[in-house]
């Protein structure tokens, strides 16, 4: 049974690769607002979409005094090429393990055309200064949606 991390929790830690090939942790953001979002796939439709949303706001999310990092299963490679296709200005992290996807309540069963499989639940964290959960969005819809992150982090 996978753990549901939910508002007023404490963070899971995370220390993943990134995109450009460094690392990246939640210490990294550690007095600072974080705005983490798990994604399914890059350069699928959705995905990309969010992306953008997300890219198209970051100036009103660094003004909120708070940073933006997407998360996916796909490797550094394949976020290398989508966020230089798509110009993104905000850290893609690889979670090919799949253990901060767990660790957050996001790697689920899905189904599709009957076929029941297991994938990312498009879901967002706002993580406050404090490396507690402060907002939690779950079978997140992508419309508006970074502009409902955005009115969090500033209300924060």
């Amino acid at each position: 049974m996978t753990k549901v991390v939910q508002a007023g929790d404490a963070a899971p830690d995370f220390t993943l690769p990134r995109d450009g090939g460094a690392t990246m942790s939640l210490a990294d953001f550690k007095g600072r607002k974080l705005v983490l979002y798990f994604y399914p796939k890059d350069d699928t439709s959705g995905c990309t979409l969010e992306a953008q949303d997300f890219k198209r706001l970051a100036g009103d999310f660094a003004a909120a005094g708070a940073a933006v990092v997407g998360a996916s299963p796909d490797p550094v490679g394949r976020h290398d090429k989508f966020r230089d296709k798509y110009e993104l200005n905000f850290p893609l992290l690889a979670d090919e393990s799949k253990q901060v996807l767990e660790a957050y309540g996001v790697w689920v069963e899905k189904s599709m055309y009957g076929r029941k499989y297991m994938g990312v639940e498009r879901s967002t964290f706002l993580i406050g200064p404090d490396g507690r959960i402060a907002r939690a969005w779950r079978k997140v819809k992508v419309p508006g949606h970074a502009e409902e992150a955005l009115a969090a982090a500033k209300s924060l």
